[in-house]
């Protein structure tokens, strides 16, 4: 039994570091420029110059020359994967943030809300729900940014020279929202453990209470005396 907990425990634990991770990967996410690529121009590759695109600005970088980044001047001149995407990957951090502190709390390691089993276990499923729109809000973003690149890159209607490459953020954010999912769906699992585990400790103390009082109520029965005895007793 002790074994068990212990390992219920560890689960736990491994949840929240998974979720320190995905919320780090947010941020990385967020802050990368390196959304959208291009290293293209006609049938050739320039391998001499990079043009990154990320939410918040975008660099250039060519050979023995240091990168250069500058930060958009309006949010208007971006395309609309990257205006959803600014606010979409904010509120993924915001979600992230909380869910590991509503997750903190729910755990049976805290002395958080201890004396409220039922509140615990709530809490711990609302950390894992948390975490979960916290995986929907990244891969939206990440995932419409890469419909965009993919389609617009074998249209042939759009110059060579506007066709941009998957960058290394959107392969980042995939694994971030495959973490964060991960750590969503623990957390609902121990949830559910819990809750069957409560349900059923509740009802066998239910069913022992029940025994107790038909045990007492039988003795007291054997212990009263008849009332033909009490009427004899004197003859």
């Amino acid at each position: 039994m002790v074994t068990i907990k212990a390992t219920h425990s560890k689960l736990e634990v491994v949840a929240i570091v998974l979720g320190f991770v995905g919320l780090f990967g947010t941020i990385t996410v967020t802050a990368l420029p390196m959304w959208r690529v291009t290293a293209f121009i006609g049938a050739n590759l320039i391998v001499m110059e990079v043009l990154w695109e990320g939410l918040w600005m975008n660099c250039y970088r060519q050979a023995d020359i240091r990168m250069q980044c500058k930060v958009y001047d309006s949010l208007l001149i971006l395309p609309p994967e990257l205006q959803a995407g600014r606010g979409l990957m904010c509120a993924s951090i915001i979600l992230a943030f909380f869910a590991l502190i509503v997750s903190g709390c729910g755990m049976r390691i805290t002395s958080c809300c201890r004396d409220n089993v039922k509140g615990k276990n709530v809490t711990l499923a609302v950390g894992g729900c948390l975490f979960l729109l916290a995986c929907l809000t990244t891969l939206i973003p990440v995932s419409w940014t890469s419909h965009t690149i993919i389609r617009n890159f074998y249209n042939p209607q759009v110059q060579d020279s506007q066709k941009k490459e998957l960058g290394e953020a959107l392969f980042v954010g995939w694994a971030t929202g495959a973490v964060l999912l991960i750590t969503g769906i623990i957390l609902l699992c121990r949830f559910s453990t819990r809750r069957s585990k409560d349900e059923l400790h509740n009802a066998d103390t239910y069913v022992m209470a029940e025994r107790e009082s038909l045990n007492e109520d039988a003795v007291d029965l054997d212990r009263k005396p008849s009332s033909f005895y009490k009427e004899h007793q004197y003859v």
